[in-house]
Order: C-alpha cells, then sequence, then structure tokens
C-alpha cells in the first residue's frame, strides 16, 4: 500500500471560493480539509518562524517552498497521531498547497493526486470584493489591504497558475466558482462524490 496521502487539490485564484468549499467539504464523513492558510494563521508569530512567515504576508508575498513543504509536512504529522485525519479512511482535501511548481514536484512523494478542482471566476472585481468582505467578517486586515490583494493576484498569475500545467489534464476539472456557494458546492460534490465513493469504502456498508 503506497504511503502517499490520496487527496484532491484545490485550486483557483484568491477569493475563488476555496476556503469555504472546503470547509463544507470537511464536514462530510470522509474527507478532512487542510488549508495551508489555516496552518499559517496559527504559528505564533513571535516565534522565529512565526515572524519569518510574517515578512512574506504582509507584503502578499508567497512563504518560501521549502518552509512551506515543512511546515505542512509537520501540520500533516500532528493531524495524524492525533488520529483527526485517518489516512485509510479519509479522502484529504487540500486547499492553498501546492502554490508553485517547485512545490508540486516537492510534494509528490507525500500525495496521491486523484483530482484538481479548478475553481474559476472570471471577475477579479468579484474576487476582491469577497476579500475584503471576509477581511471585515474574520479581522483579517491583511486582506482589506487593496495593494497587498493586487499584489496577491499577480503573484498567483506568476507562481501559482503554471501549477495546473503541472499536473495530467485527464485530472483536471473546471467549476464555474461563480452563484452562492450553495450553487458552487452542487458542482463540486458531482465531482468528488464518486471519487469518494469509488476509492474508500463507507464502514456503515460494510
Amino acid at each position: 500500500m503506497s504511503d502517499r496521502y490520496r487527496c484532491i487539490l484545490l485550486f483557483g485564484a484568491p477569493g475563488a471560493g476555496k476556503g469555504t468549499q472546503g470547509k463544507i467539504l470537511g464536514h462530510i464523513p470522509g474527507f478532512f480539509h487542510l488549508a495551508c492558510g489555516d496552518v499559517f494563521r496559527s504559528l505564533d508569530l513571535t516565534s522565529p518562524l512565526g515572524r519569518k512567515f510574517m515578512e512574506y504576508s504582509s507584503r502578499g508575498e508567497l512563504v518560501p517552498d521549502e518552509l512551506t513543504v515543512e511546515m505542512w509536512k509537520q501540520n500533516m504529522h500532528a493531524q495524524t497521531v492525533l488520529s483527526l485525519f485517518k489516512p485509510a479512511q479519509d479522502l484529504l482535501i487540500l486547499d492553498g498547497i501546492p502554490r508553485t511548481t517547485t512545490q508540486a514536484k516537492a510534494l509528490e512523494k507525500h500525495l496521491e493526486v486523484l483530482m484538481v478542482l479548478h475553481l474559476v471566476c472570471p471577475d477579479e472585481k468579484e474576487m476582491m470584493h469577497r476579500m475584503r468582505r471576509r477581511a471585515l467578517k474574520e479581522n483579517r486586515l491583511d486582506d482589506a489591504d487593496e495593494k497587498v490583494i493586487r499584489r496577491r493576484f499577480e503573484v498567483y498569475h506568476r507562481e501559482t497558475a503554471p501549477v495546473l500545467g503541472f499536473y495530467p489534464k485527464s485530472i483536471v476539472h473546471e467549476v464555474p466558482a461563480t452563484g452562492s456557494p450553495a450553487m458552487v458546492l452542487m458542482k463540486v460534490l458531482d465531482m468528488v462524490a464518486p471519487l469518494q465513493d469509488h476509492h474508500f469504502r463507507n464502514p456503515l456498508n460494510a
């Protein structure tokens, strides 16, 4: 049996709704959602690692690849040890990683990527509006600064968008991210439910 985590990647520009869809899927038995942003935000910002993270985040830049992958690995190990994530039963939903092709290559030995869900929202103004609204609701002041938001979009197009080309086209599926979260969820479930059913047996039906 492979030691790699079987997973689905949630992909999309800032504000496309990756976090919203990931959190909803994470409440469904058989799915485990991990957002790289939550891993970063859980850091002690007074620690050396936390201060290093803030140096990049406050400018809207990506955290260096090696540092990102190492933090992710440590977090995944902790989730598994605590039995919050059960690899034999749960399909991992990853949001926010990999963000560069270098990260994608480094994660190959840890992940068996079954599907890449690309949430597509062609209206960047709408995505910026979502980010500002989220910033007010969750007190995430970094998302309220327009310069930082625009910087994140620049970084996304330059560094993250090319990651889609790293994976086989056969596993990359576009999902329109416009409309209400419930409508987007319906489209997402159409994609992921058969995948979960194929790879994991429901213990209640055993």
